[in-house]
């Protein structure tokens, strides 16, 4: 079956090559309605397909954006990815996905690589902040570039974040208004910022109730179940701590299981509030109390901040807040 090209259908059409290209990539101006129409009409006949990369040479445009996340196999990730893809799908962009499995070198692979395919711009949700010498490759490569959900830096580069402090202290609070006095919290990796913002927000909430997190009963774990399985066993098993917030919802799951393993029963005998509020997490038994965040909303804003940035207009950082989720892992300890 023949592959048609623009030469093509400006031959069968009667036009000019520019023409035709005119028409593929809407720059009517000054072209009458029944030239237009006749290309069309061509077009239609012989079922033609533009050559996107051919097309992108003409528009500067790939009509492709890259997304780069961390580790897409944690149930947070696929919501946020659809969301970006949603909105980029409306817009009439397709996406290239890159899991970078929070490893530098992985990421700056991932760069070359997106440049290399000449894409319109990059959504970041891959590290705690965006390396100088990074930013310096796009600048050069002239990629504009969105950061969503990782770091803190809506003051310098555009992009999504979470009001992760508010988050942490909305899980402190409704704890503390439970009764919970013996609390312990598993964190994520220290060298992540919104880590460290979730668990300021939560040892401010504890304070203001004149309640002191101990250090003894702060875990430092990297957002996986596997890690959080293992490092609460210690915590669980003096029997003193009757609540334990958990900085995202998979570390949550492990303590679950762990607790389950050593007849810890939740939530009498422990409380549990994780945070993302992943789609897992409404199956558990009991059902997990936890911190939602918008992530498909924030994908679909990331995207829209990303086009504006393409027509050159305005953009300023979206910060969105926190919800409290309550339901059946927590509740007033045994007295």
């Amino acid at each position: 079956m023949k592959r048609w090209t623009i030469k093509d259908i400006a031959k069968k059409a009667g036009v000019s090559i520019t023409t035709v290209s005119r028409v593929l990539n809407q720059k009517e101006e000054g072209m009458s309605s029944q030239t237009r129409e006749k290309v069309l009409k061509v077009m239609e006949e012989v079922d033609f397909q533009p050559n996107q990369f051919a097309r992108g040479l003409v528009t500067k445009r790939s009509k492709t954006f890259g997304l780069i996340v961390p580790n897409i196999s944690n149930p947070y990730f696929p919501e946020l990815c659809r969301g970006v893809e949603d909105e980029a799908n409306e817009g009439e962009y397709s996406l290239i996905i890159c899991n970078s499995d929070d490893q530098t070198d992985k990421e700056k692979r991932y760069l070359r690589l997106l440049e290399e395919q000449q894409v319109d711009g990059i959504i970041f949700s891959a590290k705690d902040h965006l390396d100088t010498s990074d930013e310096e490759q796009l600048n050069r490569a002239k990629i504009p570039f969105v950061l969503i959900d990782r770091g803190k830096e809506e003051k310098k580069h555009a992009g999504v974040f979470l009001d992760n402090d508010k988050g942490g202290y909305l899980a402190g609070k409704h704890l503390i208004e439970l009764g919970h006095r013996n609390i312990a919290c598993i964190t994520g990796p220290k060298s992540i910022i919104l880590s460290n913002e979730r668990l300021e927000g939560f040892k401010r909430a504890l304070n203001e109730a004149g309640v002191e997190l101990l250090p003894s009963h702060i875990i430092e774990g990297d957002f996986q179940m596997e890690m959080a399985y293992h490092k609460s066993k210690e915590i669980l098993l003096k029997k003193d701590v009757t609540a334990i917030f958990a900085c995202n919802d998979m570390m949550a799951c492990g303590v679950y299981q762990m607790a389950h393993e050593l007849g810890i029963r939740i939530p009498i005998d422990l409380s549990i509030v994780g945070f993302d509020d992943i789609p897992l997490v409404s199956a558990l038994i009991p059902k997990l109390t936890t911190i939602r965040q918008d992530t498909y909303e924030m994908g679909r804003e990331a995207v829209k901040i990303l086009f504006r940035k393409l027509a050159n207009a305005e953009t300023k950082s979206i910060i969105f807040n926190p919800k409290l989720v309550v339901r059946d892992s927590s509740t007033a300890p045994i007295q």
